[in-house]
């Protein structure tokens, strides 16, 4: 079942000169006083990097022990370190989601079964559509590319002993409240995913976090290299950790509400644009007919949308648009106009 490109992300449709679309980075990061932050930590690159200081404002920032978290080289390094860590005798990936998870796995030599989410239930989960026998189960929330937010409660309904529950939540910080997280979760075998690089803009820098209960932790530091997390990094895990990071968040996560609230009303107005469930994350899914010409001709037009037929039940008839500020979402909606005549 390897017939998706599952390598494929939203970067490599990003060019010189074109507004980008197809990227879920948050615009203007990261901010200064985090750049600063950084910058400052420069000046001890002589040493090896020390975690304890990082752990500690993670931990305090979640309200856990420290020994339920492990830093990671972003969200990427914690699937392939489940991969490592783990032999599934059925590993489910719940998709359309993220490619990279099942991408590890397939790599670690493991097989990988797919449930396949319909844009007609609006992409909600359904517990029950997990097989019984999965022993390792991935599921993003909110879900990257759908924008869905799954009720935590029907994730918390998938763990159970002997098996290993992975929620990606690398957009959740991008929800208001945060209301369906499962961080901190008392449920057997849950392990969550965090990244730093959406709403701060770190990408390049490569750091996150996973949460899990003690033992699933210390079996995934066993196959982490050692020093995996920069000096740099460590410093960005601090600063986004902090009060006035905790602010600067939530008033980030609000305005986003705002702006794709403004672009759902723009693209409403297009008919030959469908949209399904109820998008909560800094992006939006969107099918339309003949997606890939229209992403040729977008681009041609000045502005880069990441292509859906790599991700696993989609098709070509569907792009994935980044929610940007208003300006920018009302020039997409008529350059779109233009596009489908």
């Amino acid at each position: 079942m390897t017939d998706f490109d599952l390598d494929h992300h939203g970067d490599v449709e990003v060019g010189e000169g074109l507004v980008d679309l197809a990227v879920n980075v948050r615009t203007d990061t990261p901010p200064q006083w985090l750049l600063d932050e950084i910058a400052t930590s420069l000046t001890d690159l002589a040493a090896y990097p020390r975690q304890d200081a990082a752990m500690a404002a993670v931990a305090v920032r979640h309200g856990i022990s420290p020994d339920r978290l492990l830093l990671t080289a972003g969200a990427a390094e914690a699937f392939v370190l489940i991969a490592r860590a783990f032999k599934p005798q059925r590993a489910v990936v719940v998709h359309p989601q993220f490619t990279e998870p099942e991408a590890a796995l397939r790599a670690a030599g493991h097989s990988v079964d797919r449930v396949i989410l319909r844009p007609e239930d609006g992409f909600r989960l359904d517990p029950a559509a997990v097989p019984e026998d999965a022993d390792l189960v991935v599921i993003g929330n909110p879900t990257n590319p759908t924008s869905v937010l799954h009720p935590a409660e029907d994730l918390r309904a998938l763990a159970r002993p002997g098996r290993v529950l992975v929620v990606d939540e690398a957009f959740m910080d991008a929800v208001p409240g945060e209301p369906e997280s499962v961080l901190g979760a008392e449920s057997p075998g849950l392990l969550v995913i965090r990244s730093l690089t959406k709403t701060w803009g770190l990408a390049g820098l490569r750091v996150g976090y996973l949460v899990a209960e003690p033992g699933l932790v210390a079996r995934l530091a066993a196959v982490q290299p050692h020093w995996p997390v920069s000096t740099p990094a460590l410093a960005a895990a601090i600063a986004c950790s902090n009060n006035r990071a905790i602010t600067t968040a939530v008033a980030a996560a609000q305005e986003l509400d705002r702006q794709r609230a403004h672009l759902v009303a723009g693209l409403a107005e297009v008919d030959a644009v469908k949209t399904y469930g109820v998008a909560r994350g800094p992006f939006l899914l969107l099918r339309l007919d003949g997606a890939a010409v229209v992403r040729t001709a977008l681009r041609e037009r000045g502005f880069a949308v990441r292509r859906g037929d790599t991700f696993p039940g989609l098709g070509p008839d569907w792009l994935r648009i980044a929610v940007r500020p208003e300006a920018t979402a009302d020039l997409f909606v008529k350059t779109l106009r233009e596009v489908l005549g």
